[in-house]
């Protein structure tokens, strides 16, 4: 089978996203299925790379990390792809690449399925914050409604965010396929190394959040908890890696908490080299994002031997399990900081999470999940098996890898 992926964001973009399409791209291809990605250029992504197609971008106001690919080529698939055939188009993101994605497939006569990753009522506001917070929330789900009932299925990572959706009132099909760890990742790490690198004592208490530094993913809730923490653990640090529009105003609050001293913004990590030696390096995860599909990060640092300390809302809820390398804490930085204390205090306790931690991760298989969307795909190709797509002319550039232009 071929499939067309297309997106707004991939590497060296970092997030769930790109993520996930990495590794379900990687796993389908062992699996015998061949995939294209159309995605936008970023500065110093713009040499060939098999299986995918950079289109020229441009910086998205107030977003410089990310780039918004141009209409008049992400818009003509059909021409920008040269004529080349494909089974099925999976859509990744609800911009330019939800319809690109979605009028390519309609013109071929073949199926089209997005996966829901973020979860954007909760995700808008904070980026027009002129607007009023409730009406942002409405137009967030009438937007996903809209989008989400023009596909043949939808994908989601996790039953809650499938819950959520049906309450928007999305009658399309909704799989639940979450993204799985591929076998051995995050299965080595050096944490001495790590601390030696960044200056951090051996011995110091550190807890650890890995995720895109934006205001959504609720890092100010885990400053204040800090507060709190450093109390009974007075030299407990707090390192924060992952960039994003909220830092300055995240640097900011800790200086007015009075805890400056007890955090670390560290910035991107290399997936493949520095981030497992950062996850062996902490002796908890902590994550109190409240807008999560999934959280495949709470997977990685488990997979590195490390616990977590989280809340269990939205996605997390799924992957979360109190006791299997794990403890679900209340959502007020008070109580959460009595969980952390709690087992940064039991050496014997935290030895025992992290044994179930690295377990119970190995349950979450890419190539299980890999399999699951392999099965939707060919259901889908099957139904639509008596449509017939329409012979699309070569475009003069035909690439299988196109670098910007």
């Amino acid at each position: 089978m071929r499939i067309l992926f297309v997106s707004d964001v991939y590497f060296p973009r970092i997030n769930g996203v790109s993520t996930s399409i990495e590794t379900f791209r990687a796993e389908l291809a062992r699996l015998g299925h061949e995939s294209v990605l159309v995605c936008p250029a970023y500065p110093g992504a713009e040499a060939p790379e098999p299986g995918l197609v950079r289109l020229p971008a441009r910086p998205v106001p107030r977003d410089p990390e990310d780039r918004a690919m141009q209409w008049g080529r992400v818009g003509r698939l059909e021409r920008v792809l040269g004529g080349e055939r494909f089974d099925l188009v999976h859509v990744q993101t609800p911009f330019l690449a939800h319809y690109a994605g979605l009028r390519y497939a309609r013109a071929a006569g073949v199926p089209v399925v997005a996966t829901y990753h973020t979860l954007f009522e909760e995700y808008l506001y904070h980026y027009v914050p002129f607007a009023p917070k409730g009406w942002m929330k409405g137009l967030a789900r009438r937007f996903s409604r809209g989008q989400c009932n023009a596909l043949d299925a939808v994908v989601v990572p996790s039953g809650p965010m499938r819950d959520t959706l049906a309450a928007y009132g999305v009658t399309a099909p909704m799989h639940v396929i979450p993204t799985g760890l591929p076998a051995h990742a995050f299965g080595g790490g050096d944490g001495s190394a790590f601390r030696a690198r960044h200056g951090i004592a051996p011995k110091r208490p550190v807890l650890l959040f890995v995720g895109r530094v934006a205001f959504e993913k609720n890092i100010g809730f885990l400053l204040e908890m800090l507060v709190h923490v450093r109390r009974a653990v007075p030299d407990a640090l707090l390192v924060v890696c992952g960039a994003g529009p909220a830092e300055e105003s995240l640097a900011r609050r800790a200086r007015e908490l009075g805890i400056a001293d007890g955090t670390r913004f560290i910035g991107y990590l290399d997936r493949s080299t520095q981030l497992p030696d950062c996850y062996r390096a902490a002796d908890l995860f902590v994550f109190a994002s409240r807008t999560e599909t999934q959280g495949l990060v709470l997977l990685e640092s488990m997979a590195c031997g490390t616990p977590v300390v989280a809340l269990a809302v939205m996605g997390t809820r799924d992957v979360l399990s109190e006791g299997e390398g794990a403890r679900i804490a209340p959502d007020d930085p008070a109580a959460f900081a009595d969980v952390v204390v709690g087992v940064l205090r039991d050496p014997s306790a935290r030895s025992r999470l992290a044994l179930r931690a690295v377990g119970y991760a190995a349950t979450w298989s890419a190539s299980a999940t890999a399999e699951r969307l392999a099965q939707l795909y060919a259901d889908l190709v099957a139904n639509a098996s008596g449509r017939q797509p329409p012979a699309f002319a070569a475009a003069p550039r035909a690439a299988k890898a196109t670098p910007a232009a």
